[in-house]
């Protein structure tokens, strides 16, 4: 499996200096990025930056509006810089709380938006937070009906391990369930709260996920990447990330 990191945990820093960013990055250790945005960087100059950093652009979180509005500018982009992977990375409040009507549109709409990405030879994934395990369709989560409803050529599982362990399922049961459609795994931990709650997430190694675990349950479910990813930082961000690069080191998940 190869180390990767998605650029929403610095997205502050890319805000600033996409390029420079990812320069720190590489040198980190870090195998691959999943965009979050291009900080205006034109397709070509981004792949020529990421062929001189050995840096593996595996794919891209694209909004869901931007999916429905600007899906052939996403394409083009992705497929100058060598992308596999599109994934949707979160919906919005406003359209979880409209409930199972959502959600059953929703698949109807990622089948063809997965179709289309299909045959630029691309692969639509979908990445979850904790509201997929909140709500049932036909007796399954909505995070499970989606993948049930639709075939694994169209919608790849983008497991982000943190919040199925929030949202109170198990996450090697999880990974198992789908091993052969999960390439790409978030790699992220939660730590509980003095009040039982949960707070921020923080670095590999420092929360309740059983990480160690968690990784080797991934190996057997043939994920591609995995993807470190820390929503909010209480240190500088890339501080952080070069913190959860060092815990993957000593654990011996990086050589």
């Amino acid at each position: 499996m190869k180390i990767g990191l998605q650029l929403y945990t610095l997205r502050d820093e890319t805000a600033k200096d996409m390029k420079g960013t990812l320069r720190k990055v590489a040198a980190m250790g870090y195998e691959g990025v999943e965009f979050a945005g291009y900080g205006d960087v034109p397709a070509e100059e981004m792949r020529d930056l990421l062929n001189e950093l050995n840096l593996e652009a595996f794919g891209s979180h694209v909004s869901l509006s931007n999916l429905e509005e600007k899906l052939d500018e996403e394409i083009a982009y992705l497929k100058t810089i060598g992308a596999t992977y599109v994934v949707c990375p979160w919906i919005s409040p406003e359209n979880v709380s409209k409930g199972e009507s959502f959600w059953r549109a929703l698949i109807e709409q990622f089948a063809g938006i997965g179709e289309r990405l299909k045959q630029e030879g691309l692969q639509f994934g979908y990445h979850n937070h904790d509201f997929e395990f909140a709500l049932k369709i036909d007796g399954e989560f909505v995070f499970d009906a989606m993948y049930t409803k639709l075939p694994a050529d169209l919608l790849k599982v983008e497991m982000d391990i943190g919040w199925v362990q929030y949202s109170g399922q198990d996450p090697l049961a999880y990974i198992a369930k789908y091993a052969g459609r999960l390439p790409l795994l978030h790699l992220k931990d939660f730590r509980k709260g003095e009040a039982g709650g949960q707070i921020d997430t923080v670095e590999l190694g420092r929360g309740d996920l059983a990480l160690n675990d968690i990784i080797a349950a991934a190996e057997k479910a043939n994920v591609e990447w995995l993807i470190v990813e820390q929503d909010t930082c209480a240190n500088p961000p890339l501080e952080s990330v070069q913190t959860s690069m060092d815990w993957l080191k000593t654990n011996g998940h990086k050589a």
